[in-house]
C-alpha cells in the first residue's frame, strides 16, 4: 500500500472515533492470529512481556480461562490485545513499518491516520489515552497492571457485585439504589443501567427493580463492585501511581467517562483516571457528544463486540466496525480503497 492511502485516510481520519473495550471483553485465544501474522503485533506482546515480567502471549492465547478472567490479568491482557490491533491497523494505513527499531509502535502523528477522537469504556479509557499519545506504551501498561491489582485487592477486602438492569427508568433505579445502599455504576445505553455495591445490596436492588417493572436483571461476571464506593481504597492507591506518571496533552480529542466531555488537559485527565474508579461511567453521554460533533464512524479496537452493540442501541445510524483479527483489519483497510 502506498502513499495515496496514507493521504486519503489522513483526510477522513479526523471524523473517525477510536473505541476501546473494557473488562469482560477478554477471551482465550484473543490476538493469536495477529501475533502469528504481523511484526507490529509481535512487538506489542513481546514488549508487554518484558515490561510486566509475565508471558502475555501464553495468558491471552492459552489461558487458562479462570486465570485470564481475573481482574489483575484481564485488564493488562485487554490492553495488550487492543494495542496490538491498533499497531497493525496503523501500519496497514501508513503502508510502511511503524515506529523505530527498538520501539516499534505508532507515533502521535501516525495515530491520526486512524481517527481524530479516542475513548474507552472503563478500563478502555487508559488504553484510549495511550492510543491518543497522552501516555507512553510502557507507562500505560504499568498503570493498567496496577489498576487491576488495586481493584482486585479492594474486591477481596470488600466483596461486591454488579448487575445490569434493563427497562427501568433511571430515576426509579437511582431511588432504589439509594434506599438499599448501592450505586448506579454505568449508564451504557438507553434502557440499560449497571448497578454496583456490596453483594447483598445489589441482589436486593435487583429484586426491587424487577418488582418495580424492570424487564430483566443480569448479574455480571465481574469480581467486584467496580465504579462504586467500595473501590475507594483502590482509587487512593492509584492516585499515588498517577502522581509519578508523565501525562501529555493527547494528539487527538479524548472524551472522559467521568463527564462525557472532551478534554486535552493532562491534569484533568490525571484526576479523572483516579475518580473514574468509584464514580459512574457516562458512556451513552460520551457517544452522543461525539456524534453531535460529527463523528459518525466508529472503530471498536480490541477483543469482543460489546461496544458495537451498545452504540447501535444509542444511535442506530452510527457506523461501527469491530476490529480484533487480521481478517477484520484487512477488510476494513480494503474498504477504504473501494
Amino acid at each position: 500500500m502506498g502513499s495515496p492511502c496514507y493521504k486519503m485516510v489522513s483526510l477522513m481520519g479526523n471524523k473517525t472515533c477510536l473505541l476501546f473495550p473494557g473488562q469482560g471483553a477478554q477471551f482465550v485465544g484473543m490476538g493469536k492470529d495477529l501475533y502469528e501474522k504481523y511484526t507490529a503485533a509481535r512487538w506489542v506482546f513481546d514488549r508487554a512481556g518484558t515490561v510486566l515480567g509475565k508471558d502475555m502471549k501464553k495468558l491471552c492465547f492459552e489461558g487458562p480461562e479462570e486465570e485470564l478472567m481475573t481482574t489483575v490479568n484481564s485488564q493488562p491482557a485487554i490492553f495488550v490485545v487492543s494495542m496490538a490491533v491498533l499497531n497493525v491497523l496503523i501500519e496497514k494505513l501508513k503502508g510502511s513499518p511503524v515506529g523505530q527499531e527498538g520501539s516499534e509502535i505508532f507515533s502521535r502523528e501516525d495515530v491520526l491516520l486512524a481517527g481524530g477522537l479516542a475513548m474507552g469504556l472503563s478500563l478502555g479509557e487508559p488504553v484510549a489515552l495511550v492510543a491518543a499519545g497522552a501516555m507512553s506504551f510502557d507507562e500505560g501498561l504499568r498503570f493498567v497492571q496496577k489498576r487491576g491489582e488495586f481493584m482486585e485487592e479492594a474486591s477481596m477486602k470488600e466483596p461486591g457485585k454488579m448487575a445490569s438492569v434493563l427497562g427501568l427508568e433511571l430515576e426509579k433505579l437511582e431511588e432504589i439504589c439509594k434506599g438499599v445502599g448501592c450505586q448506579v455504576a454505568n449508564l451504557n445505553c438507553p434502557g440499560q443501567v449497571v448497578i454496583s455495591g456490596a453483594s447483598s445490596r445489589v441482589e436486593l436492588a435487583a429484586d426491587l427493580a424487577k418488582n418495580a417493572g424492570a424487564k430483566r436483571t443480569i448479574m455480571l461476571k465481574v469480581s467486584g463492585a467496580f465504579h462504586s464506593s467500595l473501590m475507594a481504597p483502590a482509587k487512593e492507591k492509584l492516585k499515588a501511581v498517577l502522581a509519578g506518571m508523565t501525562i501529555s496533552e493527547p494528539a487527538m480529542d479524548f472524551i472522559s467517562n467521568l463527564d462525557g466531555e472532551i478534554t486535552r488537559d493532562p491534569e484533568k485527565i490525571r484526576k479523572n483516571l483516579a475518580d473514574q474508579l468509584d464514580n459512574k461511567t457516562l458512556w451513552e453521554k460520551s457517544i452522543r457528544n461525539a456524534s453531535e460533533r460529527g463523528y459518525k464512524n466508529y472503530l471498536e479496537i480490541g477483543p469482543g463486540t460489546v461496544l458495537k452493540g451498545l452504540l447501535k442501541k444509542i444511535d442506530e445510524t452510527l457506523t461501527v466496525t469491530s476490529l480484533q483479527s487480521s481478517t477484520d483489519i484487512e477488510a476494513y483497510v480494503a474498504s477504504l480503497n473501494d
